[in-house]
């Protein structure tokens, strides 16, 4: 924000997250009505979610892989190639960390949270947890059904999946978000652009997690989705 006599006025970040946000917010409520109310539900339940978390933080950019392949009750598509069986299982890993990360920020911001005396430490530790806590039953639900596993047996094979996954989804993330509170002190999560250099890290740790979810796949350690 900077100064005008008594007033203060918005600045260019904060005047296009004020844009920005909301749309994002408008594209993910969306995509949830057209899977909830006009049926567009996906073969795997879990995706029914993972597609409106999606574009919360992807925004309007993220309509395009919705409807070109994201949208469910679409059968024209067939077996998925490895570049978009790659995104779609970085969808999945990005929807459990963007959830995860949202609470953590809103707990850390509420509850004051530090890590050692540093606020930014808190923030990092309790996203982490919570999106890995989010993250493996996500994939859990997805694992588990595709392969007709138990409880158990489920969750091994969903925290062998997830968390080479899920770590390097945060490494891009937490880089991005160290960097923006670096630059922008002070930013807190009832701001606009506090969400927009969220998005921005959350695309950061999508950016990350794509190869690293196509080497899972290509290994047969993840399934195609």
């Amino acid at each position: 924000m900077r100064r005008i006599g008594s007033l203060m006025a918005p600045s260019p970040l904060q005047s296009f997250a004020g844009i920005y946000v909301p749309l994002s917010i408008a594209s993910a409520l969306f995509a949830a009505a057209d899977i909830y109310l006009l049926g567009r539900r996906h073969p795997m339940a879990i995706m029914d979610v993972v597609w409106p978390l999606t574009l919360l933080y992807w925004g309007p950019l993220g309509l395009i892989p919705y409807f070109a392949f994201g949208r469910g009750g679409d059968k024209r598509h067939g077996e998925p190639p490895m570049w978009r069986a790659a995104f779609n299982g970085a969808t999945h890993c990005g929807a459990g960390c963007a959830l995860g990360d949202f609470l953590g920020d809103w707990i850390a911001f509420a509850t004051g949270f530090a890590l050692l005396g540093s606020r930014l430490g808190g923030k990092f530790l309790l996203a982490f947890a919570l999106a890995y806590l989010i993250g493996v039953a996500f994939q859990y639900f997805a694992v588990a059904p595709m392969r007709g596993l138990g409880l158990r047996d489920g969750l091994v094979a969903a925290i062998k999946i997830d968390t080479l996954s899920l770590l390097a989804y945060e490494v891009g993330m937490f880089a991005v978000m160290g960097l923006g509170a670096w630059a922008y002190p002070g930013l807190e999560p009832t701001r606009w652009s506090y969400w927009l250099l969220m998005q921005v890290a959350m695309l950061a740790g999508f950016a990350t997690t794509y190869p690293v979810n196509w080497a899972l796949i290509a290994r047969g350690v993840k399934e195609k989705m």
